[in-house]
């Protein structure tokens, strides 16, 4: 039996792809003060200094090496930078991610292929080139972020939405196919979260009116209310959670009627 704190991330690797901003650099900063080095990435070389910057005042090591999740060199290399820097990978967290609101019927193929390339194909791509990584060693905790439109339809977001139920299906996937290999893929489902990504979506909109109606907390989450979840999914307290996607939502998807 587990010695507690089974929560403790000390020895522990971790990636965080799009790290550099959002949900991602709070879980990257989360998963460090649970004593993991931390490798916060993304397109951005500055905004990779600056979490790896965060990561290190915590007192844990970093590394500084942007990457693209359309570039599956880019990821490799990663890869590579960080087992000769560290020896291993044990965490992965997928948390790269575009939204933009259009009517369905004016959608266009460019734009509809621009956000499943990043949000889906992207995350085929993270998934692959680490997962071969875990599976070889027989280690390792892959999180993806989900979303609530992995379950529900939401208003005007069709390629949001279809990337993030296609995100939900493969994490159910990979986690069938790895666990034989100790590999745990699970994924988290924040509810409404205030980020740079969907502000211009939310502040004194109908749209975020609709979200607190819904939402019987009656408040947009704060992403700092993700990272329990993040650290637990990526520690030895989840040895036998895997194809989850855990909600952190305020009790949106259990809503019915709220008044």
């Amino acid at each position: 039996m587990m010695s507690y704190n089974g929560f403790d991330l000390s020895g522990r690797v971790a990636v965080v792809v799009g790290g550099t901003s959002g949900i991602g650099r709070t879980i990257a900063r989360g998963l460090a003060e649970a004593g993991a080095d931390v490798i916060p990435t993304g397109r951005r070389t500055e905004l990779v200094d600056e979490a790896a910057k965060e990561v290190e005042a915590i007192g844990r090591r970093s590394l500084r090496m942007s990457c693209d999740v359309r570039d599956r060199g880019s990821l490799q290399a990663l890869l590579d930078a960080a087992v000769a820097e560290f020896g291993k990978v044990d965490i992965l967290v997928n948390a790269a991610g575009q939204i933009k609101r259009t009517p369905f019927l004016e959608v266009e193929e460019s734009e509809w292929n621009e956000i499943l390339e990043t949000n889906l194909t992207g995350a085929y791509r993270v998934s692959q080139v680490f997962g071969r990584h875990m599976v070889e060693r027989k280690y390792g905790r892959i999180i993806n972020i989900a979303s609530l439109s992995s379950y529900v339809g939401l208003f005007e977001v069709a390629a949001y939405g279809a990337s993030k139920s296609g995100l939900a299906s493969l994490t159910r996937t990979l986690a069938i196919e790895w666990a034989r290999y100790g590999v745990c893929v699970n994924g988290i489902m924040p509810g409404v979260f205030r980020t740079a990504l969907n502000e211009k979506l939310l502040d004194g909109t109908p749209r975020g009116q609709e979200f607190l109606m819904r939402t019987p907390m009656r408040r947009f989450g704060r992403v700092e209310e993700l990272v329990g979840s993040a650290i637990f999914l990526a520690s030895e307290a989840a040895s036998f959670v895997t194809g989850t996607i855990l909600q952190v939502d305020g009790g949106f998807l259990a809503s019915g009627v709220n008044q």
